[in-house]
């Protein structure tokens, strides 16, 4: 039997991390500033994760979820005090994908609508509603075909005030920074004006924080720089630093029915105990703050390379918040990437066919960064 082969990969054999470096099978040390796409959000191999899982394991891996797991409790009270949504309550699965799926399956319950307004170039996942609501035909398979979801261009108010007044959409469905998309970010007025259309015509507000969230921004969830209280938040990538968990968060007011929602492995005993190290290490490190500044560092680094006009002559245009940074190129990003990863030996991922896509581990360092700009200044 050979791997299915779904995936173009770079001939690198990762074998070893430590915080923002990786190495492969022949020693070579590489600056990670992909993160696994946004997944390890404290860094590779962290001590205290790595003490907590081992721990975990030696006690029990898993049991079902027909008996109290403590472990989810604990997560649950800790993730809404940290995150600002305490009265929020939590259901645990395996990836974001899922997270998103169960998410508009409550807001399709609840308002007993089957009608989606997602966003232009947005990403949800490949299961069955996710792919659905994820603008790219490619991916949607002719079963997945089932018109649920309108899509409408980011920040322009109007088309989806149109759609609301119909009376019959379930839920919006909103990246407050698009990854796949390219780093476009929602604006303030867009995203309150959006939050705001959906009270009155009876449609939920789902923030996608799969990617955005979880600290990268600088805060925790990304949507909080906009000034919006969303009815569902999907999250997954860096709430268990690599292990698979994602997790929805639902508001008060949505009433929990037996047998509406299940998962054999969701909040697992293993999965539990990475997430809540993860916790632990975002605060005694502090590293959404870290995210925040050291991003801004990034980004500040980024568009004085922009300027330059050596280093600037390929660069159009540099987005992003925090630790998620689009670097706009003027020539395909596989002409920057490839020799960044084999000359260089950094990792980035890309989005399009021009934009480098930066989402190192919430742990990156200014030195870090001043470490990136050398090595992309000679691939420039």
């Amino acid at each position: 039997m050979k791997l299915f082969d779904v995936y173009p990969l770079f001939d690198v054999n990762i074998v070893k991390g430590k915080g923002c470096r990786v190495w492969d099978d022949q020693g070579q040390e590489y600056l990670d500033l992909y993160g696994g796409h946004a997944v390890i959000s404290i860094g590779h191999t962290h001590p205290h994760y790595v003490e907590c899982l081992t721990e975990q394991l030696s006690k029990i891996g898993f049991y079902s979820n027909s008996v109290v797991n403590r472990l989810q409790v604990e997560l649950a009270e800790r993730l809404g005090r940290i995150s600002g949504y305490d009265d929020y309550q939590l259901f645990l699965i395996n990836s974001g994908a899922e997270a998103n799926e169960n998410a508009l399956k409550l807001a399709s319950f609840k308002t007993g609508n089957t009608r989606v307004l997602s966003c232009e170039k947005a990403f949800h996942g490949r299961t069955s509603l996710a792919v659905e609501v994820t603008n790219n035909p490619k991916i949607i398979a002719p079963i997945n075909d089932n018109h649920h979801a309108t899509f409408l261009p980011l920040n322009d108010l109007d088309p989806w005030e149109r759609e609301l007044a119909k009376g019959d959409v379930a839920a919006v469905i909103l990246e407050c920074i698009q990854g796949v998309g390219g780093i476009q970010m929602a604006t303030p007025e867009f995203a309150q004006g959006l939050a705001d259309a959906c009270r009155r015509y009876g449609a939920l507000l789902i923030c996608d924080e799969i990617q955005c969230g979880y600290g990268r921004s600088g805060r925790f969830f990304a949507h909080q720089w906009l000034g919006i209280r969303p009815d569902i938040i999907t999250v997954a990538k860096g709430i268990a630093n690599g292990f698979p968990m994602g997790g929805v968060l639902i508001a008060p007011d949505f009433v929990p029915v037996y047998g509406q929602l299940g998962t054999t492995f969701g909040g697992n005993h293993l999965a539990c105990a990475a997430a809540l190290a993860v916790l632990d290490v975002f605060e005694s490190e502090h590293l959404v703050d870290n995210a925040h500044t050291v991003g801004q560092y990034l980004i500040d680094r980024l568009n004085d390379c922009a300027s330059d006009p050596v280093y600037g002559k390929h660069i159009k245009e540099v987005r992003g918040r925090g630790l998620m940074v689009g670097i706009d190129l003027d020539v395909p990003h596989k002409q920057v990437r490839q020799p960044l990863i084999y000359q260089e030996h950094c990792f980035t991922g890309c989005a399009g066919t021009n934009i480098l896509r930066l989402l190192p581990p919430l742990c990156l360092t200014s030195a870090d960064v001043d470490d990136f700009i050398e090595r992309l200044k000679r691939v420039l």
